[in-house]
């Protein structure tokens, strides 16, 4: 019968005969062989009869399969002796016989003895199984957590006796846990899946992490420098994952249940939250987390990234502090609300800000700030509080600048006639293509105000209200970069005029897939600050050059 063998941690020899026409490696239950460790993908490998011989073939793993050195980037037959390593973990194929042995009968794991045996894993792996539940059940029984009243105690005290209680629960289960499982590992787990977000929390506090993406219980990616990845973290069930959203919710006031589907939100530190729930979510309770970053980013740290240049950073100073209207667009994802956050930070102390969003992200250094949330309808349907009527309210809070999170809709009449009637220098974002789709973009949220204006009246507005629009874009190599500073030069006949100040140029790809180019400005110097010098503020003209 042919086989695998590898070393233990303690010197001796593991055996796994190949009892079956397909044999699957990875670390998910199910698998022929189960190899518990964290560089092993869920379903990483498999060798399989075929042609009187076998072959050994990579399912997309993370971190690769290899034969006698060479990585499998296709299926490729292996022979008496051939050295296979997936990953870190080697394994040794022996061919006693020239074909499979019978499969084996159902009720008989392709597995070596011990039954069930899983060779061991680091102590920092996240332990998943019936197991865990049990001990989480336990806890949730024991603490009576479902009618705990978190008003009365604080979330340490409240953490600091569930850590006590499962502790006591563990010892109890302590023959049934594998050497190898960290008790810490699983207390800490079980801990932040009745109290906190499961296992989102690691996510959370991964600083590499920019946005998580909960595609079902089994399936969590992440973004990281741009990049999307597979985790091979897990929620016990889509019913863990319902509860994690609705205690994401809880502090907010918000809801999800079957006749109100898909909610935004927030969690303590602003991240922005998107869930959606069965029926339109059809393999389960989806959650997406756009992570913003503890301590909020400052201008420097733009430059830094390479998303703009000091020149750049340079006239957006100007340009704020001058009291132009400034419009920040940009795809999904592109970092619009991180700009407008930082552009925000050079905003006068002295001057008062009002804020509206449809869920509160912006973190302003200032102190004269008030941050204003749109509200969703009641579980009647009633009640719901938009954009729109809390910019039409902050009209009377005496604001000195009024920052739109996004425009999306009829709100954007509203502003922009709020930038015409002496509140300069306020801020928005919207979802655009470039600078002159952001403009017909405007066009078209005015028109879904319902006010029946002609084409030219509104351009009109968007001429004199816009000063200045930024253009963020998320580029192939998953980096952002401001391509576009354009300014609002007025109109021609029905035309809104335009001129780009700077741009971003590329050149091509380096060797690692980057995109390659440069910032350049275009040699235009913006009609304000002509304006600016004949009043006699002093700009340093050099950064036009």
């Amino acid at each position: 019968m042919p086989y695998l063998w590898m070393n233990d941690e303690e010197g001796g020899t593991l055996t796994f005969p190949l009892t079956k026409q397909m044999f699957t490696i990875g670390k998910r239950n199910g698998n022929d062989l189960v190899l518990d460790r964290t560089n092993i993908s869920r379903q990483h490998a498999r060798i399989y009869w075929r042609n009187g011989g076998f072959y050994l073939q990579d399912l997309g793993s993370r971190n690769g399969t290899y034969l006698n050195g060479a990585r499998v980037t296709s299926e490729v037959r292996i022979a008496d002796g051939a050295r296979i390593r997936l990953a870190d973990t080697e394994l040794i194929f022996a061919e006693e016989n020239a074909a499979p042995a019978p499969a084996a009968a159902p009720s008989q794991p392709a597995r070596p003895q011990p039954e069930n045996f899983s060779p061991p894993a680091p102590s920092g792996k996240k332990i998943a199984g019936p197991l865990k539940k049990r001990i989480h059940v336990q806890l949730v029984k024991d603490m009576d957590l479902k009618h705990v009243d978190f008003s009365k105690h604080s979330e340490e005290e409240i953490r600091r006796k569930a850590i006590d209680a499962t502790w006591m629960i563990v010892r109890e289960y302590n023959q049934e846990i594998p050497e190898w499982v960290s008790r810490e590992r699983l207390v800490k787990e079980v801990v932040d899946e009745a109290l906190g977000l499961g296992p989102l929390e690691d996510l959370l506090a991964d600083p590499e992490v920019d946005e998580i993406m909960v595609n079902r219980a089994d399936q969590i990616f992440v973004e990281r420098r741009g990049r999307l990845e597979l985790t091979d973290l897990e929620f016990m069930d889509n019913g863990q994952v319902l509860s994690v959203i609705r205690r994401i919710l809880a502090p907010i006031g918000r809801r999800i249940d079957e006749s109100s589907p898909m909610v935004d939100a927030r969690l303590k530190d602003g991240s922005r939250v998107n869930a959606i729930i069965h029926p339109l979510a059809l393999t389960g309770p989806s959650i997406t987390i756009r992570k913003f970053a503890k301590t909020p980013f400052t201008i420097d740290d733009l430059v830094a990234f390479g998303t703009l240049t000091k020149n750049m950073a340079r006239f957006i100073e100007l340009a704020v502090k001058n009291r132009m209207n400034i419009c920040i667009s940009g795809g999904t994802g592109s970092g619009k609300t991180t700009t407008l956050n930082v552009v925000s930070a050079f905003i006068p102390r002295s001057e008062r800000i009002v804020t509206i969003e449809d869920a509160a992200e912006l973190k302003l250094p200032q102190e004269h700030v008030v941050s204003l949330e749109a509200k969703p309808p009641n579980i009647e349907g009633k009640g719901a509080i938009p954009i729109r009527k809390l910019v039409i309210n902050s009209l009377r809070m005496r604001p000195d600048r009024i920052i739109v999170g996004e425009c999306r809709g009829g709100e954007a009449l509203d502003m922009l006639q709020a930038m015409n009637t002496g509140h300069d220098g306020s801020l928005t974002t919207l979802h655009a293509n470039s600078p002159r789709d952001a403009l017909n973009r405007l066009e078209t949220m005015v028109l879904m105000a319902g006010m029946e204006l002609p084409s030219k009246a509104i351009r009109d507005q968007v001429a004199s209200a816009i000063n200045v629009i930024f253009h963020e874009a998320r580029l192939p190599d998953g980096k952002r970069k401001i391509t576009q500073v354009s300014e609002i030069t007025g109109m021609e006949g029905n035309v809104i005029t335009m001129q780009d100040v700077f741009k971003f140029q590329q050149r091509g790809y380096g060797p690692q897939g980057e995109v390659v180019g440069d910032f350049v400005p275009t040699g235009a110097v913006p009609k304000f600050v002509h304006e600016l010098r004949a009043r006699g503020i002093q700009v340093d003209m050099n950064m036009f050059r």
